[in-house]
């Protein structure tokens, strides 16, 4: 048997299987039938199957032509897609195209030799096999009608879905950004205050150093301290001189390396020189700024504060003072080592009697400092040159036996400073006056 089949894509649908398959089954009258005498009274049958199985392919297009006395369907290969077919459907999809193969193969087995009662069983099998076919592919349609109804709506309720949560999307993008120049404002806000805060700060801390030294800020009690500080050195003094004559030191030079070429009304008054030099040493550098002495007026033994608190700015200030003010070799003959030299310089304050005398002038000195700067933020400190013309207004003598020199002032004679003692302060508008030490200077007629 020869067949001449024009090429079809392959296809998994149902209804191309069902067609290709009526293709095959359309039958044209073979040899045996056309000697038959019962032939055109039993082609009825054959007829009816064909048409039914035309019903059902009627928009296929292509044609297969078959000669030969039997046709064998060969097997066609199914590609489910996805989920479109359960298994069972399958199978049973499977199940009745066999049937129908077999209830085919039983009408051609009919006609030779023919046999009409049987071809007219085999007829009507074929044709129940047929009609099941039909409902698969019925079943199928509506199922894949209804999935595409599904899918549509699904579609549509995401696509819905989709739109809300993109106007979410933008109304959530539009807030964070809202949120963001918000944060932004605040945090200038914040950088503000800060600022604010700094400055707030600062002035609590000048107002709490203010009400800490409070027993001290005014100009009397200032004038009080700076009679104490000259006290102080003055003390401090007296065990430095005692310790370099026992020492064996020469006073006449070490007096003349500090004040060269000074006349001196008495010998007593060469302690004004030792008084100027500490004098020089503990207030080089200064700088009159508030800060809080009430931690340190509180102890009557100064090193009582050192040993409180060894890393305090007091205790900073009388470590630089005293390695400046004792030289290392007016220690060693002093003591016959430096001990004192090492402990201060390793943070430590030794209770001697030299030392606590030192700190004892420290301390004032310290005082004085801070309480300038607590009374008068701009207090200034100055000076006054040898060679200066005495002025009660910026200065005061040093010397015991001031009412002659006030005399000597008040004629035709003139004063002049030899070296100054103990530096001024200007607190706003008072003056605190320095402490000179004074030359006499006779006028031309020979009177003082």
């Amino acid at each position: 048997m020869e067949c001449a089949t024009k090429p079809t894509k392959p296809s998994s649908n149902i209804s191309e299987i069902v067609s290709k398959f009526a293709k095959v089954c359309r039958l044209r009258s073979i040899g045996v039938f056309s000697e038959n005498p019962f032939h055109h009274q039993h082609q009825h049958p054959k007829l009816d199957s064909n048409a039914m199985l035309a019903e059902e392919d009627s928009d296929v297009t292509e044609e297969t032509e078959c000669n030969g006395e039997k046709i064998h369907p060969q097997p066609v290969e199914i590609q489910p897609k996805g989920d479109e077919c359960a298994a069972g459907e399958i199978l049973k999809l499977f199940d009745t195209i066999s049937a129908l193969k077999v209830a085919y193969v039983q009408l051609q087995q009919a006609h030779v030799p023919y046999d009409p009662e049987k071809i007219k069983a085999a007829n009507e099998l074929v044709l129940d096999q047929l009609e099941a076919l039909c409902k698969i592919k019925r079943a199928y349609k509506e199922k894949q009608l209804i999935e595409r109804k599904t899918d549509s709506y699904r579609s549509s309720r995401l696509l819905v879905e989709i739109q809300v949560n993109e106007k979410q999307l933008e109304k959530l993008k539009s807030q964070n950004k809202a949120k963001n120049s918000d944060i932004l404002c605040l945090r200038r806000e914040l950088e503000d205050l800060d600022l604010k805060n700094a400055e707030l700060v600062e002035k609590l801390k000048k107002k709490s150093l203010e009400k800490a030294n409070s027993g001290v800020l005014s100009l009397s009690s200032f004038q009080d301290i700076f009679k104490a500080v000259s006290k102080s050195i003055h003390d401090f003094a007296k065990p430095l001189i005692s310790l370099m004559k026992a020492s064996g030191w020469d006073l006449e030079r070490a007096v003349n390396s500090i004040e060269e070429s000074v006349l001196y009304s008495k010998r007593s008054h060469k302690k004004y020189a030792f008084e100027a030099y500490i004098a020089r040493r503990m207030f080089y550098g200064i700088s009159l700024q508030s800060y809080y002495v009430d931690n340190i007026m509180k102890f009557d033994d100064p090193i009582d504060a050192l040993i409180e608190d060894p890393d305090s700015g007091f205790a900073q200030f009388c470590k630089t003072k005293y390695l400046l003010v004792v030289h290392p070799k007016l220690e060693v003959s002093f003591f016959g080592n430096l001990d004192h030299r090492t402990f201060v310089s390793s943070g430590k304050h030794p209770r001697t009697p030299f030392y606590q005398a030192f700190v004892k002038m420290a301390k004032w000195v310290w005082v004085l400092q801070g309480i300038a700067g607590s009374i008068e933020p701009k207090a200034e400190i100055f000076g006054v040159k040898r060679g200066s013309q005495f002025s009660d207004v910026y200065m005061e003598c040093v010397e015991e036996d001031k009412e002659d020199m006030v005399k000597c002032h008040e004629g035709q004679g003139r004063h002049e400073v030899e070296f100054m003692v103990l530096p001024g302060f200007r607190i706003g508008e008072t003056l605190i006056r320095s402490r000179v030490y004074l030359s006499k200077v006779r006028s031309s007629n020979g009177t003082c």
